[in-house]
């Protein structure tokens, strides 16, 4: 039994070995020239304002679940569109239900005003 955790058990090695190897070399590298302005929070030229504590609005998480989810869809449709021509009729007539399923998703968000950010 211990044979077939092998490979994943190699695999947690390298991969945390590659992430400690990785984070030391960095600190040991890396160029360290510490002034004011690397050492203030934000690098964009604006003085923060507020603490790092405020709380974000809902709509700003309900946006990026949306993001990801139409994200996704467009994960599906690149290798759709790889295979299109094995899948013949029955594969365009099921990506279309997919995309009618996702478009039926998008109007409904729409009208419930989830993308307005105004609101």
């Amino acid at each position: 039994m211990i044979r077939s955790w092998a490979p994943i058990g190699v695999f947690f090695i390298l991969v945390s070995g590659f992430g400690i190897v990785s984070l030391v070399m960095s600190y040991v590298f890396g160029i360290k020239k510490p002034n004011p302005e690397k050492l203030a929070p934000y690098e964009c030229g604006m003085n923060p304002i507020g603490t790092a504590r405020d709380r974000f609005s809902v709509k700003f998480y309900l946006v990026a679940m949306l993001f990801l989810l139409f994200d996704i869809e467009a994960v599906f449709l690149f290798p759709w569109a790889v295979v299109y021509r094995d899948l013949k009729l029955f594969g365009f007539f099921e990506m279309l239900m997919f995309i009618v399923a996702n478009l039926a998703g998008y109007v409904y968000v729409w009208k419930k005003g989830a993308l307005d950010w105004e609101r």
